[in-house]
């Protein structure tokens, strides 16, 4: 479901190490880098500026191989200068096999490692996105994700009263809830082909929503074409296909 997330941060040196800490105890490598950009897997960091603020109110889920790579991806990010918010631990409430662990970046994001008993499906298990109006994101991101193959998940409400409402499936989600809404965060959305790209594009405008890029080429490398839209929030959603064969 997930091609990429990056979210934007206020000091992009300390943040490399201290994503670079934590990310490193789950095993990815090195990022890759032009300086004002780091990528690890499909989780990178970009450096805000005036007309690209930082990323507020996010929360980002990295699937770990198993529950003593959650321990070490706590261990290492609280050492680095994350700031706990939640040690590792089983949390059946959210399933029989969840065991999690979270903190606290440098601009306040909630970053978790995830554990569910078994492989992962990719790096990015979910996003959780704060909204404005529910029932606003909901048909946005209903219909965007329509578009290049994803579907409607489930809904329901947490016992403090929050409703919410999910697109896609367990180990590759994103999570909606009613409360303060996520600012500046870009989620890309794998697509298998250009067309889809096209449509993704093309069904989100005729629906009112707001253009942020036409589909087209980009530089980040050769074939990688993608199509930008914004969610009622101001979040930066793409579809993008690699055309990598």
């Amino acid at each position: 479901m997930f091609d990429h997330v990056t979210l934007r941060v206020s000091d992009l040196e300390r943040s490399r190490r201290l994503y670079g800490a934590a990310l490193g105890a789950l095993g990815y490598a090195e990022p890759v880098t032009d300086g004002d950009f780091f990528e690890w897997g499909d989780l990178s960091i970009s450096r805000a500026c005036a007309d690209r603020p930082v990323t507020r109110a996010a929360h980002v889920a990295v699937a770990a191989t198993s529950a003593g790579a959650v321990d070490g991806f706590w261990g290492a990010a609280t050492g680095a200068g994350f700031r706990d918010d939640g040690s590792p631990a089983a949390r059946p409430c959210y399933d029989d096999e969840y065991y999690g662990a979270f903190v606290r970046d440098l601009d306040g994001n909630s970053v978790e490692a995830v554990h569910h008993g078994q492989p992962p499906r990719g790096m990015i298990d979910h996003v959780f996105i704060g909204v404005r109006d529910l029932n606003a994101a909901r048909r946005f991101y209903r219909h965007v994700l329509a578009a290049v193959g994803h579907g409607f998940w489930a809904s329901g409400s947490e016992p403090d009263g929050d409703e919410w409402v999910a697109f896609g499936a367990r180990g590759g989600s994103v999570w909606l809830v009613e409360r303060a809404p996520t600012a500046n965060l870009h989620i890309a959305f794998a697509a298998g082909d250009n067309a889809t790209v096209d449509e993704f594009h093309r069904r989100a405008l005729a629906a009112g929503y707001r253009d942020n890029g036409a589909p087209g080429e980009r530089e980040y490398h050769a074939g990688y074409y993608g199509a930008f839209v914004l969610d009622p929030d101001g979040n930066n959603v793409e579809a993008v296909c690699h055309n990598r064969g």
